[in-house]
């Protein structure tokens, strides 16, 4: 009896095995199709599966990763590979084992599948940089195990559902640059929720409510939210008591009331008539007398004589020649300082005599470092080629330049105006070497922290003059117009503003030299748009990335390429590490927040300019790379980092 007993447990335990063989087979079977079936719909020769594989784990079929065992699929990684088309229901709903979904960054329309809430075992769900439009479907919410949403830069619409607030799990919850409309809603609540973003949806407003008021601001921008973070909600005005009177009078003035109105109004009359007379007789009076009191002011708030000196260049000898004084109304003879004088006092002639080098030559002209006797201070002094401006013309632009002050912007300190000669003196930033050299120099390559810094700082520069100041535009964005400490700690943008003070009245509107920074709708070189701005920034991003020039920007072309268009071509086929710069390619911590630049960099050089994000977007999501990229350095996880990100 006891070995019949025996014999047949020895049987239940082979069926159950067979069972759960069967079990995981047919699981894998169900995987199998489900991943068939959406490379028929979105993917085509962008995902070179091949169907006779025995399995499509271990690498077999790009971008699946297996569980340990091999019998379900629970990964699916698919960033940048050109699919197109909506994704349909019984494909990805049907990887009920998936723990990380990522399709960001390519091209798939259509909705969200209904019945994503079948991957039950869903903890990072990226959808981010597609076309996805519509609402959430219901399922999204059942994702208990959710720990992070990413759905930004698609055509979503509709509410932020309180719904979320189900997703106990969730640590970041992507949302910006979508449709979505209405108010957040007051209730929701996420206990571990540590990234928010819903900026750049237009429509969203309302006070932000308390559980999210701990975000940084950058994560509403662009709508009509308020309350902390941002600014505070405007309490809607009481409306005035109604004054009183009798029932039969109603909103109407007593006759008293208008005769005080109508006396009132003649006497403000007649004092008006008497202060206009006597203006005007004052005036007539003391005509002469104001005018040199003007110009004698002029002279001491904006003439000040300022020694710069550069000593034997070809500088010297032409501002030596310039030197003498001009003819009445073609040039002062001194530099005049722009916002103050310096702590110590020079003239042009401490200008002629100080040490010089040539540190870089561009179309805005020369630029020289110029050392005082002493070795302080040093200065950045720039010689401006073709100026056809008036000396008036001239004060009033250069004065609109340095009234700009930004911690990434080197503050111009004077200038120098004659008929033959015009100078820029800057502050000179000591140690540094344009991005140029550094991106395509022989020397030390740069890692894509030290290159997202830059970007940001770029940014911040160029966001800074658009939000509205005494010009509206760089017009010359470019890496040679970009300077970078020692440390690679700081980057400053030059040269801003000064396409609209060089150019002689009969030359080009646009010249070859940086072209290929250029957006396809500027034709003259002296206007160009904040559209434009963002389109030169753009290629300098993809510039940052690749480490190649684009066209026309070095001397001898070597190298170079039109950047925009090569970029979508390589993404076009396939995204390979052929796109990144080798010092780069390998950095697999950081791989994501790379695709993220990348992509902007792609928005920003858009054909058409109504299609750019604002400088403001862009340095908003700079920021966020640059803080992702640095927590992901810091980390040793490579795993965890890449959850979200790839």
């Amino acid at each position: 009896m006891a070995s019949s007993g025996r014999r047949r447990d020895v049987l239940l335990l082979l069926l159950l095995l067979v069972l759960v063989a069967r079990a995981a087979a047919a699981d894998m079977a169900g995987d199998r199709a489900a991943l068939l079936a959406l490379r028929d719909a979105v993917g085509g020769r962008h995902l070179p599966w091949d169907p006779s594989a025995p399995t499509p784990c271990g690498g077999a079929w790009r971008g699946v990763g297996c569980s340990a065992s091999g019998d379900r699929v629970t990964e699916l990684r698919l960033p940048g590979k050109s699919l197109r088309g909506a994704v349909p229901v019984g494909t990805v709903g049907n990887l009920t084992a998936l723990r990380t979904l990522s399709l960001r960054m390519n091209a798939i329309s259509g909705g969200i599948p209904a019945d994503i809430g079948g991957c039950v075992q869903l903890r990072s769900l990226n959808l981010s940089g597609n076309r996805l439009a519509g609402g959430l479907p219901e399922g999204l919410f059942s994702l208990a195990l959710l720990e992070k949403v990413d759905l930004s830069g698609n055509r979503l619409t509709g509410g932020v559902s309180p719904e979320f607030s189900r997703l106990a799990s969730l640590t970041t919850l992507n949302l910006d640059r979508n449709g979505f409309d209405g108010t957040l809603p007051g209730n929701l609540t996420l206990p571990k929720l540590a990234r928010f973003n819903v900026s750049y949806n237009g429509q969203i407003g309302g006070a932000v409510p308390a559980s999210l008021a701990g975000m940084p601001a950058s994560a509403f921008l662009g709508t009509s939210l308020c309350g902390a973070p941002l600014a505070p909600c405007a309490n809607p005005s009481p409306t005035p008591p109604s004054p009183p009177g009798d029932s039969k009078g109603g909103g109407k003035l007593s006759r008293g009331a208008i005769i005080g109105i109508v006396l009132g109004a003649v006497a403000a009359l007649v004092v008006a008539l008497t202060v206009g007379f006597l203006a005007c007789f004052r005036r007539r009076a003391t005509a002469p007398r104001s005018r040199s009191t003007a110009a004698a002011a002029a002279a001491h708030d904006v003439a000040e004589p300022i020694t710069v000196t550069v000593a034997r260049t070809d500088m010297d000898a032409a501002v030596k020649q310039s030197h003498s004084p001009p003819p009445p109304g073609e040039g002062s003879t001194k530099l005049v300082f722009v916002g103050g004088a310096p702590e110590r006092p020079y003239d042009l002639d401490t200008l002629l005599r100080a040490s010089a080098e040539v540190v870089g030559k561009g179309a805005a002209g020369t630029t020289y470092r110029a050392t005082l006797d002493g070795g302080e201070p040093v200065l950045a002094v720039k010689r401006l080629r073709e100026v056809s401006l008036s000396e008036r013309e001239f004060r009033d632009r250069v004065a609109a330049i340095g009234a700009v002050r930004h911690d990434s912007l080197p503050r111009l300190l004077a200038y120098f105006y004659s008929r033959e000669e015009k100078l820029l003196v800057y502050e000179f930033v000591v140690g540094a070497g344009s991005l140029a050299a550094l991106l395509h120099g022989n020397g030390e390559k740069l890692d894509f922290a030290a290159r997202a810094r830059i970007a940001l700082a770029v940014a911040r520069g160029v966001a800074f003059i658009h939000r509205g100041g005494p010009i509206s535009s760089h017009g010359d964005i470019k890496s040679s117009n970009v300077v970078v400490t020692a440390t690679r700690d700081a980057a400053y943008v030059t040269d801003y503003g000064l396409a609209q003070l060089v150019g002689g009245a009969a030359a080009p509107p646009t010249t070859k030299r940086g072209a290929g920074y250029r957006a396809p709708e500027v034709v003259d070189a002296r206007r160009v748009s904040q559209s434009a701005d963002v389109y030169s920034f753009g290629v300098l991003l993809l510039e940052l990335l690749s480490g190649r020039p684009p066209l026309d920007a070095t001397p001898d072309g070597g190298a170079a390429v039109d950047l925009p268009r090569w970029m979508r071509s390589v993404v076009q086929e396939e995204w390979t590490s052929e796109v990144f710069d080798a010092a780069i390619g390998n950095e697999a911590r950081t791989e994501g927040e790379m695709m993220r630049l990348l992509q902007l960099g792609m928005e920003c050089t858009e054909h058409h300019p109504d299609r750019r994000p604002a400088m403001a977007e862009v340095e908003a999501r700079i920021e966020r790379i640059v803080e992702d990229a640095c927590r992901n350095a810091d980390s040793g996880s490579t795993d965890g980092s890449r959850s979200m990100s790839a």
